[in-house]
C-alpha cells in the first residue's frame, strides 16, 4: 500500500510505505552510498515519502566503484563506520584494521538490509537535471530512464569523489590492449599476469594498487607528475580480544568521536615542533610511523599545518624514511616529495608502496622531466620514446567536490543554475544549502569539512542536521528553507579565512580544485575541525536557522520572509 504524499500546497504527509507510482513523493536523495543510506534512513523515520536514485548497479557509492587492487579505507575499520546504531556497533565484524574494499562494500549491504532500504532505493537511474518550480514550491528531477519525479526536499549525496577525472590523454582511443580507471574499475576480475602494465598517477589510488599488480605483472611501470607523501598502513588481521575490548566501550568512543577535531580520538598536541631539539623530535615522528595512522604525523606537534619550518622537519623525516626503504637513489629522490609541504595534498596510506621500486620488473617515469605526448596503439609514448604495453591503469584522480553536483544540470530560483552560480567556485551556508537553491541540501559538500576528516563521523553529522531542519520544518507547518546571500557570502569568506591560517591554500591540488583545467581556484573544505563546524551548525539551527529565509503557506501561496519568486519554468527535463 502506497503512502500519501505532499501536495503542491500543503507540508509533507508523515507516513511510510512504499514510494508513490504518480512520482510525487516528499524527498529524493541522490545517490546510495554511506551518506545516501543514512540519509534515507533518517527521513523515512520522519515519516517522509522518500526516494533515492543510484546510477550504480548496485548500492555502495565509493565501494561500489572503486574496487581496484588494492583499494581499501585507511582509517580504521572500527572508526570507519556508522554510530548511530548501538546495536550495529556490536553486531557487525571487522576483519582487518583497514578493511578492504569487498569487505566494506558487505557491511554497507549488511547495513541496508538491516535498516530495509533497498525498497525505496532505485538502481541504475541517473539524475540528469532538477529544476525548482517556484509556483508550486516543488523540485522536478529528470532522470537518465526518462522517469520525473517530484519532490519538495532533495539531499545531493553524491559524493565528495565520485566523478573520475579524464587525464585527456592525446590517441587514448587506439590503444589496442585494455584501459581501467581506478574509480570506475570492472566487476569481473582483472588479470595482470605476464602483462606490461603501466599505472598513471601516483595518488592514494595509485598507491594502494601499485604493490597488488607489481606482484602479478611481468613488469610495471608507473608514470608520476608528482610523488606523494605515502605512510605506512601497518594493516593486519585484527585480534577477538581488540575487537571486543572496542565495543565494550564503544559507546564513549563514539562520543569522543563525534566531539573530536577529525571524527578520529586521540590526544592532541600541546608543543610546536619548533620547540623541541632534533633528537625529540624524531623520535616522535618515528613513534607516528610505526604506529600506522594517515594522520599520526599530524598528531606529533600543533604547527605541522600552519608553520613551513615545523612542517619541513616532518617532510623530511618522510624523505628520510623513502631513501632508506628505496636502494635506487635516484629512484628514491624521484619518489621524495619537495614541491609542496606535508600534507597539504592529501598524504597516503600504503603497503609495501615503496618496497615495489625494488623488484627489478618494476620501473618509474618522471613526467615533470619526459612528458606524455600521446597514448599509442602499442602503449604510451613519452618525450624520453616509447613504452610498449598490454594494459594501462588510470589512477588520475576526480573533479573533488563539487564535481558530482555540477555534473547534474541543476536549475533553481529565477532560472539560474547551479553551473552559473558557482561559475567562480562553489556558495553556500555551511555547506549545506546554496541560496536560490531552496530545499536542496548537500551531504559532504563543498565548503564543509568533509574530506579533511572520517567521512563516516562528518556524513552522521550532516545528514543528522538535515534531517532535523526538515523536521523543524515540517513541525512548524513551512514550506522551504533557503539561504541569504549575505549569510553565504560570510560562509565563503570565513572558510578562506581559516583555511588561509594553513599551509593549504598555497599548494596546487584536488583541495583547491588545481587539478581540474578551468575549475575554478578555491580551497573548498572547511579546515576549522569538525568539532568547531559542529557546535557552528548546532547554534544555527539553536538559534532559529539564522542566516537562513524560512517560507511559510498562506492562502495556498508561499508567503517568504524575504520575498518570492513563482517564475514558472518549462518542460522540467528539457534542455
Amino acid at each position: 500500500m502506497s503512502r500519501p504524499t505532499s501536495s503542491p500546497t500543503s507540508a509533507p504527509t508523515r507516513s511510510v510505505g512504499h514510494p508513490p507510482a504518480d512520482d510525487q513523493v516528499d524527498a529524493v536523495v541522490v545517490g546510495a552510498g554511506l551518506s545516501g543510506l543514512y540519509q534515507l534512513h533518517r527521513l523515512r523515520e520522519l515519516g517522509l515519502t522518500t526516494v533515492a536514485f543510484e546510477a550504480g548497479d548496485d548500492i555502495g557509492g565509493t565501494w561500489y566503484w572503486n574496487r581496484y587492487p588494492g583499494a581499501r579505507c585507511d582509517i580504521e575499520s572500527m572508526s570507519y563506520s556508522y554510530s548511530f546504531s548501538p546495536e550495529l556497533d556490536q553486531e557487525w565484524e571487522w576483519s582487518e584494521r583497514y578493511a578492504a574494499q569487498p569487505e566494506i562494500l558487505r557491511y554497507v549491504h549488511h547495513v541496508a538490509d538491516r535498516f530495509d532500504l533497498r525498497e525505496d532505493v532505485v538502481l541504475r537511474t541517473r539524475v540528469t537535471r532538477a529544476v525548482y518550480d517556484g509556483h508550486d514550491h516543488r523540485w522536478r528531477l529528470c532522470t537518465d530512464t526518462g522517469r520525473v519525479v517530484t519532490a519538495r526536499f532533495v539531499i545531493l549525496t553524491t559524493g565528495c569523489m565520485s566523478v573520475p577525472k579524464d587525464p585527456a590523454l592525446p590517441g587514448a582511443d587506439s590503444f589496442t590492449g585494455a584501459v581501467h580507471h581506478t574509480a570506475r574499475w570492472p566487476h569481473e576480475d582483472v588479470s595482470f599476469a605476464g602483462k606490461r602494465v603501466a599505472v598513471i598517477g601516483t595518488g592514494c589510488s595509485g598507491v594502494q594498487a601499485v604493490p597488488v599488480i607489481a606482484a602479478e605483472a611481468a613488469s610495471l611501470t608507473v608514470f608520476q607528475r608528482t610523488p606523494a607523501y605515502v605512510l605506512p598502513a601497518r594493516n593486519r588481521p585484527l585480534r577477538a580480544t581488540e575487537r571486543s575490548a572496542l565495543k565494550a566501550r564503544y559507546p564513549e568512543f563514539r562520543q569522543a568521536q563525534r566531539r573530536s577535531r577529525g571524527g578520529t580520538v586521540f590526544t592532541p598536541p600541546t608543543r610546536s615542533a619548533l620547540e623541541v631539539g632534533e633528537t625529540e623530535r624524531t623520535a616522535a615522528y618515528e613513534a607516528a610511523w610505526d604506529e600506522g595512522f594517515l594522520n599520526g604525523l599530524l598528531r606529533t606537534y600543533t604547527d605541522v599545518l600552519t608553520d613551513e619550518k615545523a612542517n619541513e622537519t616532518v617532510a623530511e623525516f618522510v624523505r628520510s624514511k623513502i631513501r632508506s626503504l628505496v636502494t635506487d637513489p635516484a629512484t628514491a629522490e624521484l619518489l621524495s616529495p619537495r614541491t609542496f609541504p606535508f600534507a597539504t595534498k592529501r598524504p597516503c596510506l600504503g603497503t609495501g608502496y615503496y618496497e615495489a621500486y625494488n623488484l627489478p620488473h618494476v620501473s618509474l617515469v618522471d613526467l615533470r622531466a619526459t612528458p606524455i605526448e600521446r597514448i599509442t596503439p602499442r602503449g604510451i609514448r613519452t618525450s624520453d620514446g616509447e613504452h610498449d604495453l598490454d594494459a594501462i591503469v588510470l589512477a588520475t584522480g576526480f573533479d573533488a567536490l563539487t564535481g558530482s553536483q555540477l555534473a547534474i544540470d541543476i536549475v533553481g530560483k529565477g532560472g539560474v543554475t547551479l553551473r552559473e552560480r558557482w561559475a567562480e567556485g562553489p556558495r553556500n551556508h555551511l555547506g549545506l544549502v546554496s541560496a536560490g537553491f531552496p530545499n536542496l541540501f548537500t551531504v559532504l559538500g563543498p565548503l564543509s569539512p568533509s574530506v579533511l576528516t572520517n567521512i563516516t563521523v562528518s556524513l552522521e553529522q550532516q545528514v543528522e542536521w538535515i534531517a532535523g531542519c526538515i523536521d523543524h520544518l515540517l513541525g512548524n507547518d513551512l514550506t522551504e528553507i533557503d539561504v541569504t546571500p549575505s549569510a553565504e557570502a560570510d560562509w565563503g569568506t570565513r572558510v578562506a579565512e581559516i583555511a588561509a591560517r594553513t599551509l593549504y591554500p598555497a599548494v596546487d591540488s584536488w583541495y583547491t580544485g588545481a587539478n581540474v583545467p578551468g575549475k575554478p581556484r578555491v580551497f573548498l573544505a572547511y579546515t576549522g575541525g569538525l568539532d568547531r563546524y559542529r557546535e557552528e551548525c548546532d547554534a544555527v539551527a539553536r538559534d532559529g536557522y539564522t542566516g537562513f529565509v524560512l517560507s511559510s503557506l498562506a492562502q495556498g501561496r508561499a508567503h517568504e520572509v524575504h520575498g518570492a519568486d513563482d517564475r514558472p519554468v518549462g518542460e522540467p527535463c528539457a534542455r
